[in-house]
């Protein structure tokens, strides 16, 4: 018996939809699948393609798999997805009625669970890494009964598995990911063609990327993607580029600056300092905690509610539109909340700005909502709701051409979450007119970590990763944690007390690099003018500091030193001296450097005898000469202390 057609394969010649050009990359896929097609590429095994979020990396897969499967190089294509939010829009990818007619494709794939038989008479499925983790042995067993052209999507989630060794104080989420690597692993190794998607090639953690080809990078202890490596053939799609071709469109920041108060650890009060700073200082995470749960996020959200409204209201006036009438191509609001109970909050305001019939517009989505996917498919697909608040689910991959401003309330300050949250609004709307009248809006707090990713995504092409050292199983604090490891604070023991907001600047995002995909000697033209002497000297005094720091917290809570107050400045003292007695706000940028140096390889426990004779210290040079940890004792105070 005939199979019948799915929906999605029925005949459209009453109402075709014009033909659509590729874009730059994706002709480039195609030019290469077609090449392993006819036996041109025979070495080709891996292809990786680095597509600026926004930029069309969707219909790769489709490109990919109609041309493969139709001349017999696999059998079939499996998908994976970082989200379930996001098997939806793949399968669309594949059911598009116009990339059916422009590829002249007839492959069908389906979102499958952990049952077997995943692809049901289909050329394919498409799953998540949480479903690969948790039933790893029926994956695998798919790709050895079948030759199968893996889909990573967003490879960057995936930590290289030599960089992840066992680490006690690793937050849950990081072993999360390492438990999807090792689950991937295996079908990446068995699949007969890989195809690795991103719109980044560095990870916020500075790990390397599972399978991804390094080679070693131009600064110390750095490794980069080998862009040239046997066997791989690398696609590079970057923002200078998709704004050429006019696939993204333009993006203005509206940067809100502010001040905050709070209670510090201690209770003590804090405040007010402003949110604007040429550089991070101890007060810049506090303050922007603070902000994002007091009066300046309100500021804020009125900032970006304005914006919508406004934009909608010309939009409808252009067409003629009476108010009420649902119409697509009007623009849309996505609020990027730093916590659950923050996002609910900022709901309640936003719906208090809206007439009693336009509240139910305002919706929520995040993981504690039992309807959340069915509410960010109703904000993708249909006209109304306009306003969408959310935590993450929708930070990456949200096929959302209607956004038109984002409201960037979130403390996470790492380049691939913030440059994928930005892409949510670059989409081009095809429902809102012509290009040149489209823009991306993006409001959010004007601290200078915010800066300092702006500044990343228009000078460097982001495909470095550090050699992660394992950290010491004592406790830092907190606030070491935060200037250290660059963790995103989720509660650090402050309490908020007020804040608002002082003033607004626009800016235009500028392009960006492209990847220089061949060209080595322009890499390093590139990396020497992203570091200017003064740049340098500041970045390489704030390093010292956080080393010295680092390993007073470290003596203490591995008993190679008494505790006691002021450990951090007679550590301090002990580097001036074994560097020459010379301030480190007087140092050159060459011996700002080879104090790192000293510090990479030196303990400065050891060398507390340079403090000899200075009366200042002379008890701490004394008493680390007499005093050895009791036994039994783990609270590093001597022989005889009290309690």
């Amino acid at each position: 018996m005939a199979k019948t057609p799915p929906a999605h394969r029925q005949d459209h010649s009453l109402s075709s939809p014009p033909v659509r050009s590729l874009r730059t990359h994706q002709a480039q896929i195609a030019a290469i699948v077609q090449a392993i097609a006819a036996g041109d590429a025979v070495g080709v095994t891996d292809i990786l393609a680095a597509v600026t979020p926004g930029g069309g990396k969707s219909l790769l897969p489709v490109i990919a798999a109609a041309r493969l499967i139709g001349a017999g190089i696999v059998d079939r294509i499996c998908w994976v997805v970082p989200r379930d939010s996001l098997r939806l829009q793949a399968e669309e990818a594949f059911a598009d009625p116009t990339w059916r007619k422009a590829l002249g494709h007839d492959v069908d794939v389906r979102a499958a669970d952990n049952t077997p038989d995943p692809c049901r008479g289909m050329q394919g499925y498409i799953t998540t890494y949480q479903s690969i983790a948790a039933a790893p042995e029926l994956h695998l067993a798919e790709f050895r009964r079948h030759r199968t052209l893996l889909v990573v999507d967003e490879v960057h989630h995936l930590p290289a598995l030599f960089d992840v060794a066992p680490d006690p104080l690793a937050e849950p989420a990081a072993e999360i990911a390492a438990g999807w690597s090792r689950a991937l692993l295996p079908l990446l190794e068995t699949a007969r063609l890989r195809l690795l998607l991103s719109g980044t090639l560095q990870r916020a953690d500075g790990r390397s990327i599972l399978w991804l080809p390094y080679r070693t990078g131009r600064r110390a202890k750095t490794r980069e993607v080998d862009l040239t490596a046997e066997g791989w053939a690398v696609v590079g799609y970057s923002r200078s580029q998709a704004l050429a071709e006019r696939a993204v469109l333009p993006v203005v920041f509206g940067a809100v600056d502010g001040e905050a108060s709070w209670l510090d650890e201690d209770r003590a009060p804090a405040g007010p300092h402003r949110l604007f700073s040429h550089w991070p200082t101890e007060t810049t995470r506090p303050a922007l905690f603070t902000a994002l749960r007091t009066g300046f996020a309100e500021s804020l959200l009125r900032e970006a509610f304005t914006a919508i409204r406004t934009l909608r209201a010309e939009r409808r006036a252009q067409r003629d539109a009476a108010p009420g009438v649902e119409l697509r191509g009007l623009g849309k609001m996505l609020v990027v909340a730093p916590d659950q109970q923050s996002a609910r909050h900022y709901a309640d305001i936003v719906r208090g700005w809206m007439p009693a019939s336009q509240k139910a517009t305002v919706q929520l989505a995040t993981s504690d909502e039992r309807d959340a996917h069915q509410v960010l498919a109703r904000y993708r697909l249909m006209a109304e709701p306009s306003v969408l608040v959310t935590v993450a689910m929708a930070y990456e991959g949200l096929d959302a051409p209607e956004v038109a401003v984002v409201a960037a309330l979130t403390h996470i300050r790492s380049r691939a979450w913030l440059e994928q949250m930005v892409a949510r609004a670059t989409r081009v709307d095809p429902h809102a007119g012509p290009y040149a009248t489209q823009r991306a809006l993006v409001f959010h707090p004007d601290d200078p970590l915010f800066a300092r990713f702006r500044h990343s995504i228009e000078t460097e092409q982001g495909t470095v990763a550090k050699k992660v050292k394992q950290r010491s199983q004592s406790t830092l604090p907190l606030w070491l944690l935060d200037q250290i490891a660059a963790r995103e604070p989720e509660d650090r023991g402050i309490v908020p007390l007020e804040s608002n907001a002082l003033g607004i600047r626009y800016g235009m995002l500028r392009p960006g690099p492209d990847y220089a995909m061949h060209r080595p000697e322009q890499e390093a033209a590139q990396s020497e003018m992203l570091q200017p002497p003064s740049v340098a000297e500041r970045r390489l005094r704030q390093r010292i500091g956080e080393m010295v720091a680092q390993q007073a917290v470290e003596d203490e809570g591995a008993v190679r030193a008494p505790r006691g107050e002021g450990l951090y400045h007679r550590y301090n003292a002990v580097l001036k001296r074994r560097t020459g007695d010379k301030p480190r706000s007087q140092m050159t940028l060459q011996e700002l450097e080879a104090a790192v140096s000293w510090l990479e390889r030196n303990r400065l426990a050891d060398h507390v005898n340079l403090l000899e004779g200075d009366p200042r210290y002379s008890w701490t040079v004394r008493q680390r000469r007499e005093w050895t940890p009791p036994i039994g004792r783990t609270d590093g105070k001597p022989r005889g202390a009290g309690s």
